[in-house]
């Protein structure tokens, strides 16, 4: 299985100096998120797979989050950002072709694939390498699941979003491929994260503020359309099985 030439192309030069500080904003609570996932296991070795600019890895290594990272991606902007920041504990920075990891079975104690699944043509091919090759492994997806989801097809291509998820639609899809769901959070982004969003559209950041206040208020339905949902998983020894 390969990455189709249009879709790589479209990730190799995406990665740049103007998007890395919002980027950094944003990538402090996905690792927030995976610290608190996984606060009661502690992981000799880690790789984080779509590793992008780097900016998880590096608030897990300032963190002393493991002593060995390591991580794998598709962009060549994205691996030359990554090696310019000299990110402490960051082992193997390996560019690889979407769906190969080039590591043997069981070789990590987790793999980390945050905002990664939803850009992935093949995900099952991906989710059963990442199990192939880790004992644990924490998945975080942004929820864009509306029910006119069809209608704006147009805007969640331009982010390269070709994978639409609910929490539950998530945990179905990993649950089919034999992953055992230790633990999740039903997160909504910060004020710093989404207000730069809105910098021309000062009501609809309001708007935004008003509809997380009622989420938090009925737990429910942050369940069912948080901003973006995590999840710890353990390997089960079990392959997709139907019938």
């Amino acid at each position: 299985m390969q990455i189709s030439d249009n879709v790589k192309d479209s990730y190799s030069s995406q990665y740049n100096d103007d998007s890395v500080s919002w980027r950094n904003t944003g990538a402090k609570y996905k690792a927030q998120n995976i610290v608190a996932l996984s606060k009661n296991i502690s992981f000799k070795n880690v790789l984080e797979v779509g590793a992008g600019e780097g900016s998880i890895l590096s608030w897990l290594s300032q963190w002393d989050y493991c002593q060995d990272l390591n991580c794998v991606e598709i962009s060549e902007s994205g691996i030359g950002l990554i090696k310019s920041k000299n990110i402490k504990n960051l082992n193997d920075i390996l560019l690889f072709d979407g769906y190969q990891i080039p590591y043997p079975d069981n070789h990590f104690d987790l793999v980390i694939c945050s905002h990664v699944l939803e850009h992935v043509e093949y995900e099952r091919i991906l989710l059963r390498e990442i199990k192939r090759v880790s004992k644990y492994q924490i998945f975080e997806v942004p929820i864009d699941f509306s029910f006119y989801v069809d209608k704006k097809v147009k805007h969640f291509l331009s982010y390269g979003h070709i994978n639409i998820y609910t929490p539950a639609l998530l945990r179905f899809l990993l649950r089919s491929e034999n992953f055992q769901i230790k633990s999740d959070i039903c997160h909504l982004y910060h004020d710093e994260v989404i207000k730069p969003l809105f910098k021309n559209n000062p009501s609809g950041f309001y708007l935004t503020k008003i509809k997380h206040f009622v989420l938090r208020l009925f737990p429910y339905f942050l369940g069912i359309k948080p901003n973006a949902y995590a999840v710890l998983t353990e390997k089960t020894e079990k392959d997709l099985s139907i019938f």
